[in-house]
């Protein structure tokens, strides 16, 4: 046994026997949320997944992974200044992609060039934004954090509606929401939602993952799953510097850039939430403003190579504080094999095979989930006349114009993109009020 000062150290070094399974639990709660963006961002701008170009999707899963661990190792182990040295899994945020959904919908692989700018820009942005991090954290109360993650669930339910369906592939088509397809997703949410609410510990924490695999089964069984791709997978794979290109796109940048400075500010939650759930202290400034410069270059250096930006996962801080073990060590491990999983692509084929539908399940489940942990932040502020306000003000407006883009018609492309993403008007609106309005209204 160890001594609670041990388990609360990040920097104690366990035995390697069990450093090894730790550090896999932490990506088996992971990998599931690590590779989803990818496959949307894929699916909706039209390669692979039921469309050509099924090699450059492996291609940015691959990314994903293999920069899910380089941005880990970051954290963990650190570079000077850069990396918090706590143990912070990093993987691809979704909170970035209701900004990356309208600039790639339907455009093809050739759009992924407007992302790399965005990327790139945005982790620049927020790698400096770590020197003055510790002077924003009044920007973000519970009320606006709580919106925000809200909103981020809200805006994505409907593609993994379409994902169960079908995928964007076959809409219009007779096949899309066929009983196959719904069959198939709805394995992965009851399975899923059983184990969220009949079991604990790793089970619980990897629900989704399990559903997913409960749902390959599924459709194996019933002859939807194709190897094509796994044959023709490389065994090794070095990624390319700027693969898809680089193109400065204005909506891209400003887009980035202000998400970049929302997720540098919900940084100060993850990594306050890990001190003083896991080591019962406060986090110092110096490991506020590490991890922020450690988000910043893991998401710019995936970037140089068309990958997607990244930040804390907040289930792995969950499952330390669960574990009781702080070692930043174990989650090393978790970087390496992430690591050596990003750099073998018939790992990446291995998912591709995947049914979309099943993937749709899997994206009902998270998605929902991240709804309702953003109606759970909400639940602790104290609503009054001013916040009421504030919140129906930004969520109206953001929601109206995520579900209807049409509205938005006669703004210029750039605003048009930006306001369409639905979360960045709803976070922004929220922002500026809280920033604006009195502290005391009236009733």
């Amino acid at each position: 046994m160890y001594t609670k000062e041990q388990m609360r150290d990040p920097n104690f070094m366990p035995p390697i026997g069990e450093v090894m399974p730790l550090g896999i639990q932490h990506v088996l709660a992971m990998f599931v949320s690590n590779v989803t963006p990818a496959i949307i961002i894929a699916g909706v701008a039209g390669f692979g997944f039921g469309n050509a170009g099924m090699g450059e999707a492996i291609y940015l899963i691959q990314l994903s992974i293999l920069f899910a661990g380089i941005a880990t190792l970051f954290q963990t182990i650190g570079m000077g200044p850069v990396g918090a040295k706590l143990p912070i899994v990093q993987g691809t945020s979704f909170a970035f992609l209701p900004i990356m959904i309208p600039l790639v919908d339907g455009k093809g692989v050739d759009a992924m060039a407007i992302i790399t700018c965005g990327v790139i820009v945005g982790g620049v942005v927020q790698f400096f934004l770590g020197t003055v991090i510790g002077k924003m954290k009044g920007w973000l109360p519970p009320m606006v954090t709580g919106l925000i993650v809200l909103m981020i669930g809200l805006t994505l339910l409907k593609v993994g509606i379409q994902y169960a369906a079908g995928g964007v592939s076959v809409m219009g088509k007779p096949e899309f929401g066929s009983l196959l397809s719904w069959s198939m997703a709805f394995v992965v949410i009851i399975v899923s939602f059983a184990l969220k609410l009949f079991t604990k510990g790793m089970l619980s924490t990897a629900a989704v993952l399990i559903g997913i695999i409960a749902g390959y089964v599924y459709a194996l069984i019933m002859g939807q799953v194709s190897f094509d791709y796994v044959s023709k997978a490389e065994v090794f794979m070095i990624p390319n510097p700027l693969h898809f290109g680089i193109e400065f796109n204005a909506a891209a940048i400003l887009g980035f850039v202000l998400m970049s400075g929302i997720s540098a500010i919900e940084k100060v939650g993850d990594v306050s939430g890990i001190t003083k759930r896991g080591a019962g202290r406060e986090a110092t400034d110096k490991e506020i403003a590490g991890a922020t410069y450690a988000d910043g270059l893991g998401s710019a250096v995936a970037g140089l190579f068309g990958g997607l930006p990244n930040t804390s996962f907040s289930q792995n801080i969950g499952l330390v504080v669960r574990t009781g073990m702080m070692s930043r060590h174990i989650v090393t491990i978790s970087a390496i094999v992430l690591i050596l999983c990003g750099l073998i692509p018939k790992v990446g084929a291995g998912i591709s095979t995947v049914p979309i539908e099943v993937f749709g399940g899997g994206m009902i489940v998270m998605f929902a989930m991240v709804a309702s942990a953003g109606i759970a932040m909400l639940a602790d502020v104290a609503w009054d006349h001013r916040s009421m306000l504030i919140f129906a003000i930004a969520l109206s407006l953001g929601l109206g114009f995520h579900l209807v883009p049409s509205a938005l018609q006669h703004l210029p492309s750039t605003a048009k993109i930006l306001m369409s993403s639905g979360l960045l008007p709803a976070a922004l609106i929220a922002i500026i009020l809280n920033k604006v309005l009195p502290e005391k209204m009236g009733n």
